[in-house]
């Protein structure tokens, strides 16, 4: 059997040993003569692996003990209503930062349950920027300030986390969470999918503090009460068993691989390949700003886009996958989460050489 390197946004890669374990224990977990597809939420064999799972998740990114760590469904498009649902505790107004497609999503929502600021922009860059902090005109009553730490579309990346002072600080980290280590401590709420640095689709994180649940607006479902759902250890209703099950594994091979530290050293590695290479290409050019380059996402176009149809047709050839754009704005994006080995970063360079040859 021969793997490609899937350089896809999401559903995405997944280690390999991850995915050895998981077929190995597919038909009998442990010896209990079940598939962890099969077994009951509530039974001893799943809790303690859910347990599990969010011991390891708190303890590689140092998750404080007054915050929750809630297992969810419904992605970060459920989470962009359910986040001002439970945090505007009585309030009509929150702050977003406004860097991308997903932010430009998650406002749209937002904008149903609350009067949204958007108290910065880089729409005017084409969303290759990242405001600088001092330009942000928050306001003084918001519930909350969101920012999304890394737009997969635009490629786009904070690097640093922005002091938005008492106020509340809630990133949407679909894209880069555990790529890194992060103070959680700085934020009031983390939410995001699983599918690009977790594990399959069909799960969210959250990570909220605890002083900021209990208040939700009176139309809020249950099963996305935040305060429920902590309240019952995630099993309010069935969560997305499997998608638990895998994330835990994951975060074992994160933890075996040297924890969050090691993780962002051999992303910054692999990023910089690309980004070299792409900095040294005229035949190639990469629009985002050298401070916010994404380390997930790499955005980068042809300088004839009328090749690109020949250069993904020849990357697949010789085992390279998903390297399209989004549709919003084309050209290339190589997403190199941290299931991507360095292995595939230089073949896709040997490949961009390649054909910058041919084609020039």
């Amino acid at each position: 059997m021969t793997r490609v390197f899937n350089f896809s946004a999401g559903p995405a890669a997944l280690p390999e040993p991850v995915l050895q374990t998981a077929a190995a224990e597919m038909l009998d977990w442990h010896g209990s003569g079940m598939s962890v597809m099969e077994m009951s939420h509530r039974g001893k064999e799943f809790m303690a692996i859910a347990a599990e799972a969010e011991s390891l998740l708190r303890e590689l990114l140092a998750v404080p003990a007054n915050y929750k760590v809630l297992f969810m469904q419904g992605g970060a498009i459920a989470e962009n209503a359910i986040v001002p649902m439970n945090l505007l505790r009585g309030g009509h107004k929150a702050d977003y930062i406004d860097t991308g497609e997903w932010s430009k999503k998650s406002i749209k929502e937002a904008q149903k349950y609350c009067a949204v600021n958007v108290a910065a922009s880089s729409k005017a860059t084409n969303y290759t920027t990242i405001p600088p902090r001092s330009e942000w005109k928050l306001d003084p009553e918001a519930a909350y300030v969101h920012i999304c730490s890394n737009e997969t579309i635009g490629g786009v990346e904070y690097h640093h986390t922005p002091d938005v002072g008492s106020v509340p600080l809630v990133a949407d980290m679909s894209s880069d969470i555990l790529s890194r280590p992060v103070d959680v401590s700085k934020f009031g709420l983390i939410y995001g999918g699983a599918q690009k640095n977790v594990g399959p689709s069909g799960l969210t994180l959250v990570i909220v503090r605890d002083d900021l649940i209990g208040h939700p607006h009176p139309m809020l479902p249950s099963a996305f009460d935040y305060k429920i759902v902590a309240d019952n250890e995630s099993m309010y209703n069935t969560p997305p068993t499997y998608a638990m099950y895998i994330a835990g594994l994951v975060f074992k091979w994160i933890k075996e691989r040297g924890g969050l530290a090691a993780m962002a050293e051999h992303n910054r590695t692999k990023a910089a390949v690309l980004y070299d290479y792409l900095d040294t290409s005229s035949f190639y050019s990469c629009p985002v700003a050298r401070d916010c380059r994404s380390l997930m996402n790499v955005a980068f176009r042809l300088k004839d886009e009328a090749l690109d149809d020949a250069f993904l047709k020849g990357a697949q050839a010789r085992g390279m996958v998903q390297l399209k754009g989004h549709r919003s704005v084309g050209g290339m994006r190589a997403s190199i989460y941290n299931a991507m080995p360095i292995e595939g970063v230089r073949a896709l360079v040997a490949w961009m050489q390649e054909f910058e040859r041919t084609h020039a």
